[in-house]
């Protein structure tokens, strides 16, 4: 099946995408999502990108992770802007600023065109803070879906 967002991301950027956060949560009860929005809801054009990716990241029922360690990527591809957020778990222990340096770095690889690497770097750069404070316990299960979601 062809991509809606195929402008931005191959099948194989997809693909990529998807190995990568399976591979991070290998090393983390962390659980991470990637969703790809082409544009907002007419019902959703007052709401700030924060507030959008909260209300995605509870549609997503991110907030019901064992551990409260879920991490959001919200990208909207139509306004080229993206939101990272985490759940109360992982806020508690990440250092202030962290989602912002992972953002950055990630802006960077978006400039140069490159969606798939920038996402991925992302994640992994995600999966380094989760693995640091969230190591894998031995009854660790994946608990969300690592595909994309694309809306």
């Amino acid at each position: 099946m062809k991509s809606r967002l195929s402008k931005y991301l191959s099948e194989e950027d997809i693909k990529s995408i998807t190995a990568k956060i399976t591979e991070v949560e290998e090393h983390t009860s962390g659980e991470i999502r990637v969703s790809l929005r082409k544009s907002r809801a007419w019902s959703e054009r007052n709401l700030s990108l924060h507030d959008l990716a909260v209300k995605e990241f509870a549609r997503l029922g991110m907030q019901k992770t064992k551990d409260l360690t879920g991490v959001l990527m919200l990208l909207l591809m139509s306004e080229r802007k993206f939101q990272i957020i985490a759940d109360e778990g992982i806020n508690a222990k990440v250092e202030s600023g962290t989602w912002e340096r992972v953002a950055e770095a990630m802006s960077l690889r978006f400039r140069e065109g490159n969606f798939g690497k920038g996402i991925c770097d992302a994640i992994e750069a995600v999966g380094a803070e989760l693995k640091t404070y969230f190591p894998r316990k031995p009854d660790d299960r994946n608990e969300l879906s690592n595909d994309i979601i694309e809306q």
